[in-house]
C-alpha cells in the first residue's frame, strides 16, 4: 500500500485578504483529502501544524514515503500585492518523478481553476520541501491569498480542491482513485442567487451561509428533500432541488 507525507502549510502568519490565514485553509484542504486517500488505499503521515517547515522536512526524511505533497497558497511581493492570480506547482528539476508528479497535478488542476492558462509547473532548487526531501515531492501554491478573487475561490472550493489533489496523488502513485463510500457529490444549480445553507432541514430554519452557484458539494446525508453538507467548515442543510448530483 503506498504511503505519502502530507504537508499542509504551517504558516499561520500569512493572512488572507479577507480573513483567515494560509495554515487554516490549507489544513482544511488536507482534512478534506483524507476520506479520498482512505478510500483509494493510500496511507499517509501528516505534519504537525504547530511546528515549522524544517520539522516537516525532517519528519518526512525520517520515514520511507512514496510521495511528499506540500500544500500552500501564495502571496505577491509588496510591489504587486493583490494583483496576481494563478496556481504554481513547484518540482525539483533533478528528479524525473518530481517533474512527472507536477505535470499530473498541473493537468488535473486546470480542470477546476477558473483560468486554466494560469496553472503552471515551476522548477526550483531553493524550496526546501521540494529540494531537500528524500521522497519525490511537489509544492503546490493553489492560488493567491492576497487576491480577493483567488482567496474567495479557495474558500468556496475546499472540497473540490481536496478531491482534485487526492485524484492527482492516486494517479501519480498508480492506484485507482475512489470516492469514499456513502459520500456523493453535486453542484449548486441555482439561477442567479446563492443556495442557502440552513441549520435544519426546513425553509424556516436559520441561514448559516450562502453557497454560490456552481460550487461543488459533498453530500454526507439527507433528510427528505434536504441534503446534509459542509461548506467552508460549516455543516448544514441545502434544498436538494438546487443540487445536481454527479
Amino acid at each position: 500500500m503506498p504511503i505519502i507525507y502530507l504537508s499542509p502549510s504551517t504558516q499561520e502568519y500569512n493572512p488572507y485578504v479577507d480573513g483567515g490565514n494560509e495554515e487554516y485553509y490549507m489544513n482544511l484542504i488536507a482534512d478534506a483529502m483524507i476520506p479520498y486517500l482512505d478510500a483509494s488505499g493510500i496511507e499517509y503521515v501528516r505534519n504537525d501544524p504547530s511546528k515549522t517547515v524544517n520539522n516537516s522536512i525532517s519528519q518526512s526524511n525520517s520515514g520511507v514515503y512514496n510521495f511528499h505533497l506540500a500544500i500552500h497558497s501564495n502571496a505577491s511581493p509588496a510591489s504587486s500585492a493583490g494583483r496576481n492570480q494563478g496556481t504554481q506547482i513547484y518540482y525539483y528539476p533533478n528528479s524525473s518523478q518530481s517533474k512527472r508528479a507536477a505535470e499530473i497535478f498541473e493537468e488535473n488542476f486546470k480542470k477546476i481553476y477558473p483560468n486554466p492558462s494560469l496553472v503552471k509547473t515551476v522548477p526550483t532548487t531553493s524550496l526546501g520541501e521540494v529540494a531537500r526531501t528524500t521522497a519525490p515531492a511537489i509544492l503546490i501554491e493553489v492560488a493567491y491569498h492576497d487576491n480577493r478573487e483567488d482567496a474567495r475561490w479557495i474558500r468556496e472550493n475546499i472540497g473540490e480542491i481536496a478531491e482534485n489533489l487526492a485524484q492527482s496523488t492516486a494517479e501519480f502513485l498508480g492506484v485507482p482513485f475512489r470516492t469514499p463510500s456513502g459520500v456523493r457529490t453535486g453542484t449548486v444549480v441555482t439561477q442567479n442567487t446563492g443556495l442557502n445553507l440552513r441549520s435544519e432541514p426546513s425553509a424556516d430554519s436559520r441561514v448559516l451561509a450562502s453557497i454560490p452557484k456552481g460550487t461543488r458539494l459533498s453530500i454526507i446525508g439527507s433528510d427528505g428533500n434536504w441534503y446534509l453538507t459542509r461548506y467552508n467548515g460549516i455543516q448544514g442543510y441545502v434544498s436538494s432541488q438546487f443540487v445536481k448530483l454527479d
